[in-house]
């Protein structure tokens, strides 16, 4: 995918390795040892985008059962359906019945995918077909033409995508999106917003709705107000970007259920999808505005993570 391997943390005390990759501009050449201070130093004031994987230790095992992707398969036979008054109360009496969910209604799926942009998606895919690489999509299946997911090792789904014009970034690939399922856009966009980020572009299309949002790093000044743009015109812009944007993808009402949740990936039980980061130059002082914000942190070992909404 036309990734450069940055830099590399080990933490054995802790069983567990992380990687960082990023997508260079083509013909740059990175010249820092992995795993060293200087890529140290480098990883951490990167004004781009860095893709983290964690390995933890023993994963490798063929005992190992895998992680939750946050899309679980739907190929084959579907299902049947009962309609009732009240799902809950029938989830709780079926319960105790002894009758086991796939999906309780209080429950969402989570994270979704990781994107690529290339100039020929078809001609990537049978690249990627030919380096033995499966896919959930191929871009002649399905309603939309021209669009593919491909499976990586973990069987996470990478999304590749079509850039607006061709021969204008000279990668063969950009790593150029994660989208992350969200319950209340109302919420999730003025927080991401906070972070520093921009929206630029949101489609509704009809239950669900999509909302893209870049860093300044990979904002276009010269644009100004994004809101101003035709939604063609918004798609042609994302579709240039050379770093990634942060799609947030909204399943209309489930905002209006109190109970609902998503997976995060981070549950007992159901680890997968990690967490997305940011950096700033001064930690202590940006959770000080975020706790201003009225949310809350977790800490896990010697790194503070923000919940958000």
């Amino acid at each position: 995918m036309g990734m450069t391997l940055i830099d590399i943390l080990d933490f054995p005390q802790w069983n567990f390795k992380l990687f960082f990759l990023t997508t260079l501009p083509e013909g740059e050449k990175y010249t820092l040892t992995p795993g060293t201070q200087e890529a140290h130093d480098y990883m951490w004031s990167i004004e781009g985008t860095a893709l983290e994987l964690t390995f933890n230790y023993g994963t490798d095992s063929e005992s190992f059962k895998g992680y939750h992707t946050g899309n679980q398969e739907r190929d084959g036979f579907g299902h049947v359906a009962f309609n009732t008054d009240d799902v809950y109360a029938a989830c709780e009496k079926l319960e105790a019945a002894g009758v086991t969910f796939k999906k309780k209604p209080d429950e969402g799926r989570g994270f979704g995918h990781v994107a690529f942009n290339t100039d020929d998606v078809y001609a990537a895919c049978e690249k990627l077909e030919a380096a033995g690489v499966t896919f959930k999509k191929k871009p002649d299946e399905g309603e939309k033409k021209g669009l593919a997911f491909a499976y990586d090792p973990d069987g996470y789904w990478v999304e590749i995508v079509k850039r607006g014009e061709p021969n204008k970034i000279k990668n063969y690939f950009n790593f150029s999106q994660t989208m992350l399922r969200i319950k209340d856009p109302s919420k999730s966009i003025p927080f991401y917003e906070a972070l520093g980020m921009k929206l630029i572009r949101g489609k509704n299309y009809g239950d669900f709705s999509n909302y893209f949002l870049a860093s300044a790093s990979n904002v276009d000044e010269s644009v100004g107000d994004y809101s101003s743009l035709s939604d063609d015109e918004a798609k042609a812009k994302l579709s240039m970007m050379f770093g990634p944007v942060l799609e947030l993808t909204h399943n209309h009402g489930t905002e209006n259920d109190e109970d609902f949740k998503h997976y995060n990936g981070n549950e007992e039980g159901r680890q997968g999808f990690g967490h997305i980061g940011f950096l700033v130059d001064d930690v202590y002082a940006a959770c000080d505005r975020i706790r201003e914000m009225g949310y809350g942190f977790k800490k896990v070992r010697e790194v503070l993570f923000v919940v958000s909404c």
